[in-house]
């Protein structure tokens, strides 16, 4: 699957409101669906660059042989989910962004591991 279909599934989980497919290195968005004035996804893409970057510092300083497979932010109204692409060579990440209200997280994550799976950069 290319990336705007992988951003098209994305959106389409039960609850989205906005998708980025983002290099981690860079702070980049190659790719973004949603978002609007409630959500700048350039700017919540650049910004989970940061929580990327620190997540595997830590990892690093810690020895640990592991893996991220997501990121939770849980806020008041909303779920943030970054799964980093494993397959990308280990610098790409899907950011998801979900009103808490309307969404299932446990399909949400179960989704964009499925999307991660068909995605091909």
């Amino acid at each position: 699957m290319n990336i705007e279909t992988a951003l098209k599934e994305a959106m389409s989980v039960e609850g989205a409101i906005g998708v980025s497919l983002v290099d981690y290195e860079s702070g980049m968005a190659l790719g973004t669906l949603g978002g609007g004035p409630t959500l700048d996804l350039e700017l919540a893409s650049a910004g989970n660059t940061e929580v990327m970057r620190s997540k595997l510092r830590t990892l690093s300083s810690l020895a640990m042989d592991d893996t991220i497979e997501d990121i939770l932010i849980t806020l008041g109204k909303q779920y943030h989910l970054i799964r980093p692409l494993t397959a990308s060579g280990g610098t790409l990440f899907l950011y998801l962004a979900l009103d808490r209200g309307r969404s299932n997280l446990a399909l949400a994550r179960h989704s964009l591991k499925r999307i991660e799976t068909a995605l091909e950069v």
